[in-house]
């Protein structure tokens, strides 16, 4: 290995100063000869000045929980043992979900692939195993991921709101997000930069849950206690600047950054166990844990930091939230919007409207999923005619 490259699940802080590269293994740039990687144990090593000059790893704690140092505040979401956990386990449910699947554009052979966000680094693991002969590098504000990795994946300390990336431009085949409602305060810029550091003929895709809950057949009233949770953080989102309601523009934005050939799958994800579909079921039985394990984790931060709440009154507020999750009576679901896109060829003529499709997919009695064509989403979510299954 050259001594310029990160060692394999090492923790780089891409491009940034000496203050900044906290308590991480880290390097100031992915691309050869911009820095030097450190190893792990120098973390612990008194000696190292990294180590003593760095904040990376001086997680902010409040209420119990602890955020990342790096950029503090600017993510308002936890990143302790407890959310690495449902963390883990959320990865588990798109899997699912997705039946098996780790992405849907139609990669052939890339060399290099991002991932933006990467939270605890699994989709970034399965990928290096994937396409062994790929680079795959994946950011986080947080260094929550594992050391022990394919040799092809390195994990980098990184904002991807930063206007400049340090790579060149249409450096990567592939751009992945997943799951980063909340994180920026306007995700057209991610995709646009997405556009930018993707070369022609490669992919970006995004991968992320719609915030408010559906329901088809008026089982989900209006004073619900889980709808009205989803409305306090969304506005909590809203007033810090890092909107929540996202997934169902993806499309539209990724039309208007250049890609073409967009293409768009709707996953229907059960708030809990109501379905009687098998597959539905088990997805709902997931879901519902997930929720439960993660609600405080979801709530604590904007409900403090936002909305003013004292602790106790973020909990107390939420037992008749837990409860309404656990509630089989209300038929509610979410949406999981998947979105990809291809940067066209130097030169391609491309057509008047770029070719795409959006597709529900309800997972039918049968393993194979069963798909219909739908105009795009509803904007009202408990009128929308799309069903997911006859609720028990």
């Amino acid at each position: 290995m050259n001594e310029e490259d990160p060692a394999p699940g090492t923790l780089p802080v891409r491009k940034f100063s000496m203050a900044a590269m906290a308590h991480s293994p880290a390097q100031s740039s992915p691309t050869s000869g911009n820095g030097t990687p450190i190893d792990a144990d120098s973390l612990y090593d008194d000696t190292s000045s990294l180590a003593v000059e760095s904040s990376v790893y001086d997680f902010a704690k409040e209420n119990g929980r602890t955020y990342h140092g790096y950029r503090a505040g600017t993510y308002h979401f936890p990143n302790d043992p407890s959310e690495t956990d449902r963390l883990d386990f959320q990865f588990e449910i798109l899997k699912y979900c997705f039946l098996d699947r780790n992405y849907f554009a139609p990669l052939d052979k890339p060399q290099r692939i991002l991932d933006i966000g990467t939270g605890t680094g699994q989709w970034a693991v399965e990928m290096g195993d994937d396409f062994p002969e790929a680079e795959i590098q994946a950011t986080d504000l947080s260094p929550i991921q594992p050391l022990t990795v394919p040799e092809n994946v390195h994990f980098f300390i990184d904002d991807a709101s930063d206007d400049d990336w340090a790579l060149p431009p249409a450096h990567f085949d592939y751009i992945h997000t997943r799951m980063l409602l909340g994180c920026f305060t306007d995700f057209r810029d991610i995709i646009r930069k997405g556009f930018y550091y993707t070369k022609p003929g490669g992919y970006m895709e995004s991968q992320d849950y719609y915030s408010i809950p559906y329901c088809d057949d008026g089982t989900m009233p209006p004073d619900w206690p889980f709808l009205e949770w989803t409305k306090y953080s969304d506005d909590a989102a809203m007033e810090a600047d890092r909107p929540m309601r996202i997934a169902n523009k993806f499309k539209r934005w990724y039309k208007a950054a250049g890609f073409v050939d967009v293409q768009e799958k709707v996953f229907k994800v059960p708030v809990n166990a109501w379905p009687r579909d098998r597959h539905l079921k088990t997805l709902g039985m997931m879901s519902e844990e997930n929720w439960l394990c993660g609600l405080s984790a979801f709530s604590m931060g904007h409900f403090s930091r936002i909305l003013n709440w004292s602790k106790p009154q973020i909990e107390v507020y939420l037992v008749n939230v837990r409860k309404a999750i656990q509630d089989k009576r209300v038929h509610a679901y979410h949406k999981v919007f998947v979105v990809w896109g291809r940067k066209p060829l130097d030169g391609e003529q491309m057509p008047p409207e770029p070719d795409s499709s959006t597709e529900t997919v309800v997972p039918g009695p049968s393993k194979a999923p069963a798909e219909m064509v739908v105009p795009g989403p509803s904007q009202a979510p408990a009128t929308e005619n799309t069903s997911v299954a006859d609720g028990q």
